[in-house]
């Protein structure tokens, strides 16, 4: 099993901490936010190697990050890829990042896709176990409880096994308070299925777009993921998960 970090973003909405800074290397509790994940995700039996892709701006720093984790973690096995973009003008977008990591032949086993700025109070090590009982893609969610605050993001019905029965972006009227995040498993079958929704010419952003157009034609699994959950969007909540997580 191999692990892609999602780092290509610029995160101008975070201003001016990220204008010399890539985001997931911000610090939370005193560590870089990146350590955070890779610690939790950790705790998955059978990771083999870890992916981050960057851009041409911050390639760099995730190179310096990686060696300087290694000497704390020698069994740490990371290959950093840079995008080549430079703004967000020319980015490929989350699930084209995920392509251009494809065509460097870099993925030759199952597949956990996460973005870099989500954060995690409990082990994921659960989530591993589920997607190697399930052998097929799964979605992890989180309950986020409110009807009115999910309209900011993905609602997603499940069925009474856990498969997706709808996928709806920022609905006006949802039905759940399921939210799809940006945690993922893809099998090395729907990883190829990865390289046809691009070669399609389907929206290579955000990556909930691939699980949309997914869940349609095969079952598409859910795991929802325990304690608190961070998406680090804003000063607000970089500040609030900084906090929550010095007092834990």
């Amino acid at each position: 099993m191999q692990v892609l970090v999602l780092a290509a973003g610029y995160a101008t909405r975070l201003y001016p901490l990220t204008l010399n800074q890539p985001k997931p290397l911000l610090e939370i509790a005193g560590r870089p936010m990146l350590e955070h994940v890779v610690e939790k995700i950790g705790t998955i039996e059978g990771i083999k190697e870890w992916l981050i892709v960057t851009n041409q701006k911050f390639s760099g720093h995730f190179e310096r990050w990686v060696q300087d984790y290694q000497k704390k973690s020698p069994e740490f096995q990371c290959r950093v890829f840079n995008d080549r973009s430079t703004s967000d003008a020319d980015k490929l977008g989350a699930i084209g990042d995920i392509h251009f990591v494809l065509s460097q032949g870099a993925v030759n086993e199952g597949l956990i896709v996460i973005a870099g700025d989500n954060l995690f109070s409990d082990s994921l090590a659960d989530f591993g176990r589920y997607c190697q009982e399930v052998e097929g893609p799964v979605l992890g969610v989180y309950d986020i409880g409110s009807l009115e605050e999910i309209k900011k993001y993905s609602s997603i019905e499940v069925d009474s096994q856990g498969k997706i029965l709808s996928f709806e972006e920022k609905p006006t009227e949802p039905k759940s308070t399921l939210l799809g995040i940006a945690l993922y498993y893809y099998p090395p079958a729907i990883v190829e299925m990865l390289k046809v929704y691009i070669e399609e010419g389907n929206n290579p952003d955000q990556p909930g777009r691939f699980i949309q157009w997914l869940y349609p034609r095969i079952p598409v699994h859910t795991w929802k993921v325990p304690g608190l959950w961070y998406d680090i969007g804003s000063k607000e909540t970089l500040e609030e998960a900084d906090r929550i997580f010095k007092a834990r």
